[in-house]
């Protein structure tokens, strides 16, 4: 008996629900289909750990194959198992749970797990037919279920740290303690109200870990100060979508750039950094610039259709990312921030970066 949680029931509904499509939709940044960008597919490819299977199409069927074996499903047969799979997500309200119609229809063409090899960097690559351009890239995809919670971007850890010196202030260790004992719902932002009552402010100084703060500078020299403001601005206001916070940060130019022209300094900057990290950056790996396998996302959308952004429409993909993520507040204890520190006379305080879809 397979069993399973939404996010991973959402890798075989996507298998089902685009093989029965026929075709790709690209989305825009709002998660609306751009009705002019559709792909044929030619192909669907997943690699298990008992082989790789290919779906391809005979008119109307589905030719399964896995090594020298070949199955024949009808088109059809994918659309029903993959409508009733959608309506049985919807009604699930467990953590975890098993499907078994679904788990026969899989079984019936050998296949036998949710998930794809954990090894492969892709959840699922298709081979597309591009109208435009008359070619047949075959495409690496990471899928994003709408299902179940919002997934993270970038995980937090105390790889994501990044480091403040608190200027203009002597405290008393009596003091520091009283800062750091503010245990309200909001206490980062409470303590660093209070580093402000007494005269303090804030002043970036540095990534806590060096390879992060390198991968940062590697694909912008000025990101790890973007970054740092606006993780600041998050902390201490009431902004947290990243459009928001770059618009915010862009209004105050903390860079001091040439705004005469309106080049999208910030914006872009930061569309590179969340396109990079959805392409694999990891802020605990030094990070060489060479994309994952995965070029994209596909995205299950509550209403169960699926839509397709990629590094292959460029545009579309950063304007997904951009609009459709926040940050957020991890836990403070588990990766050691917020609270104010000394280290050789000189305070310290240290934020966290973690980045989550809305």
């Amino acid at each position: 008996m397979i069993t399973g949680n939404k996010g991973e029931w959402s890798e075989v509904y996507t298998l089902l629900k685009v093989i029965s499509d026929k075709q790709l939709f690209a989305g825009d940044s709002n998660l609306n289909k751009i009705e002019t960008l559709i792909f044929p597919i030619i192909k669907v490819l997943r690699d298990e750990t008992n082989g790789t299977f290919e779906f391809s199409y005979d008119n109307d069927l589905v030719i399964v194959k896995n090594g020298e074996e070949e199955i024949r499903i009808s088109v059809l047969e994918f659309q029903n198992q993959a409508h009733f799979l959608f309506t049985k997500l919807k009604e699930k309200t467990t953590a975890t749970f098993s499907i078994p119609e679904i788990e026969s229809f899989i079984n019936s063409f050998k296949s036998n797990s949710l998930k794809a090899k954990s090894t492969v960097k892709s959840d699922i690559r298709i081979i597309i037919h591009d109208l435009r351009t008359g070619t047949k890239p075959e495409l690496g995809f990471s899928i994003k279920s709408q299902l179940g919670g919002a997934s993270t971007l970038l995980n937090a850890g105390k790889t994501t740290n990044f480091i403040f010196k608190i200027n203009s202030l002597t405290l008393t260790q009596n003091q520091i303690s009283k800062i750091n004992a503010i245990d309200t719902r909001s206490k980062i932002k409470d303590r660093i109200e209070k580093i402000t009552e007494f005269g303090g402010n804030l002043e970036f100084m540095k990534t806590e870990s060096s390879v992060f703060g390198n991968n940062l500078i590697l694909i912008d020299s000025a990101l790890p100060k973007i970054i740092a403001e606006s993780l600041h601005l998050f902390f201490t206001s009431t902004f947290s979508t990243i459009v928001e916070l770059t618009n915010q940060i862009s209004k105050k130019n903390p860079l001091d750039y040439n705004l005469e022209t309106n080049h999208p300094f910030y914006s872009y900057k930061i569309k590179r950094f969340l396109t990079d990290i959805a392409l694999g950056m990891m802020p605990s790996k030094v990070w060489t610039g060479e994309l994952d396998a995965t070029g994209g996302y596909l995205v299950v959308k509550e209403d169960g259709e699926v839509l397709c952004y990629h590094i292959y429409n460029r545009n579309e993909f950063e304007d997904y990312l951009f609009t459709n993520t926040k940050l957020e507040t991890a836990s403070s204890t588990r990766h050691e921030f917020g609270k104010v520190y000394e280290e050789n006379g000189q305070l310290y305080f240290k934020l966290n970066l973690q980045i989550r879809f809305k």
